[in-house]
């Protein structure tokens, strides 16, 4: 395992356009569940360990800019991979602006606040309530799982299945979360569809509401 780490630090994987698109929708599929994951349990402690609330607007546990944020990381970053340093430092600022953009974009074009530093704990060094120092510390440490342990796992799942079944896996997982993701952005707002959001609430599943 180590000599394994060792090669993936100092040898640059050579893979076809194709397969690294595989790659690629394997981190969007990973890196929007963990975000998920991450927001269940953070605001479960948030609430005073007193309710889990249902994050995301999607039937499935993904959260679309966790996944955005760790494709601009890895490409931003990989090629520096030998300095963790790096890594860490430009993974925190890469994402704080895009979280700030994010949530200056939702309120103000979507007419939505999906979260409000302001109103919520270790939330130190906010700015607008879009961003802070607790969120793109949790973003830099999470940077430094993505380039270090998840890109090498796809990397060697690549590696190790044939192209076609690799190819079968990683496009249908991505498919399927992002249909999900337009289907309730875009299609059910434009045909007055049922959104997961509306579907959920009546099952019972609590949702977070910020002003």
């Amino acid at each position: 395992m180590k000599e394994k780490f060792k090669k993936y630090l100092n040898e640059d994987y050579s893979f076809d356009k194709s397969t690294m698109m595989g790659i690629i929708c394997l981190i969007i599929v990973i890196s929007g569940i963990f975000g998920f994951l991450y927001e269940f349990i953070f605001y479960y402690f948030d609430s005073g360990m007193t309710t889990f609330y249902y994050r995301g607007g999607n039937f499935l546990p993904w959260i679309n800019i966790y996944a955005i944020g760790a494709v601009m990381i890895f490409f931003l970053t990989y090629r520096k991979r030998k300095n963790p340093l790096y890594v860490f430092l430009v993974s925190m600022i890469s994402t704080g602006i895009l979280e700030y953009i994010g949530g200056w974009f939702m309120e103000h074009i979507m007419n939505t606040k999906c979260w409000d530093y302001t109103s919520e704990i270790l939330s130190f060094g906010n700015i607008n309530g879009y961003v802070c120092l607790r969120s793109i510390l949790i973003f830099g440490i999470s940077s430094l799982l993505l380039i270090y342990i998840i890109v090498p796992l796809c990397f060697c799942l690549a590696k190790r299945m044939k192209k076609k079944h690799f190819l079968i896996l990683s496009y249908t997982l991505c498919a399927i979360f992002l249909f999900d993701e337009l289907y309730n952005l875009i299609f059910a707002r434009l045909l007055s569809l049922p959104r997961a959001s509306t579907i959920y609430k009546k099952l019972g599943f609590n949702y977070l509401y910020f002003k």
